[in-house]
């Protein structure tokens, strides 16, 4: 009489949020891209800005030289770093979304383990965009009066103001290269191209009703009414409309070469 081999005992899926932090540890894992290169190139730009600023405080009399200065306020070298998020956001879902697939990650998890990273990367920058708004408050300019972390869209906030207007602004620049990634996915070009279609078209349909309407000094009114931390937090309501779009084309992508 013969026994049974029992069957192997079916080995347990890992825990969803251990899948999703692996998605995240997957993300990270090149932290050249997603943290050093950005911060040495926004240490070059800060540079470049003090050697201007030395520039315009020596060639300039001592009494004008805060008159001088003060024209920095409108300087915009700090949005590189937005910029450059949302590039990140294009390479975490063109580069690493296949390799999901590849290690069994489902679809689900590799959009939570996505956008967990871009939390974490976004609280990141702010913090560091914030600390040094404070330092360059306290050294009043790097010493000359100039402005780069506290030019005027930042400036007239509170720290935890502007903490929250970076980690806002972050979070829509990171949507919205995730999401342009994942039409690239799911639609190659054509779905780049059509989606840059129908927004240049409800930009232009925008500026006409504005201009036919006589609405520009309102629509001054209301961004000054706002300041930047309005601003940026209208801004959450395009980056959930992103996120949610980006998941919905994402379920239905395959990755190809």
């Amino acid at each position: 009489m013969t026994t049974a081999t029992p069957a192997p005992a079916l080995i347990a899926a890992p825990p969803a949020g251990r899948r999703i932090w692996r998605v995240v540890r997957l993300n990270l894992v090149n932290t050249w891209t997603v943290i050093w290169i950005p911060a040495m190139i926004m240490f070059f730009i800060g540079v470049v800005n003090w050697l201007i600023w030395w520039i315009i405080w020596a060639a300039t009399a001592p009494a004008d030289r805060a008159d001088a200065m003060d024209g920095t306020q409108w300087s915009g070298g700090a949005f590189y770093i937005f910029v450059y998020m949302l590039v990140v956001g294009i390479q975490v879902i063109s580069a690493t979304f296949p390799f999901a697939l590849g290690y069994s990650s489902t679809r689900r998890d590799f959009a939570l383990g996505s956008g967990l990273t871009f939390l974490l990367l976004a609280a990141g920058y702010a913090v560091g965009f914030t600390l040094l708004s404070a330092i360059e408050e306290w050294t009043n300019g790097w010493g000359l009066g100039g402005h780069l972390f506290t030019s005027v869209y930042f400036s007239g906030e509170s720290l935890g103001g502007r903490l929250f207007t970076v980690f806002a602004a972050m979070l829509f620049f990171f949507a919205v290269g995730a999401f342009s990634a994942a039409l690239f996915m799911r639609w190659r070009m054509n779905g780049i191209l059509a989606a840059g279609a129908a927004f240049a078209l409800l930009v232009v349909g925008a500026i006409a009703l504005i201009t036919f309407t006589q609405s520009w000094p309102a629509v001054g009114d209301w961004f000054a009414a706002n300041g930047p931390i309005g601003v940026t937090a209208w801004l959450l309501l395009p980056t959930a409309l992103a996120a949610v779009a980006g998941y919905a084309v994402l379920g239905r992508a395959t990755p190809r070469s």
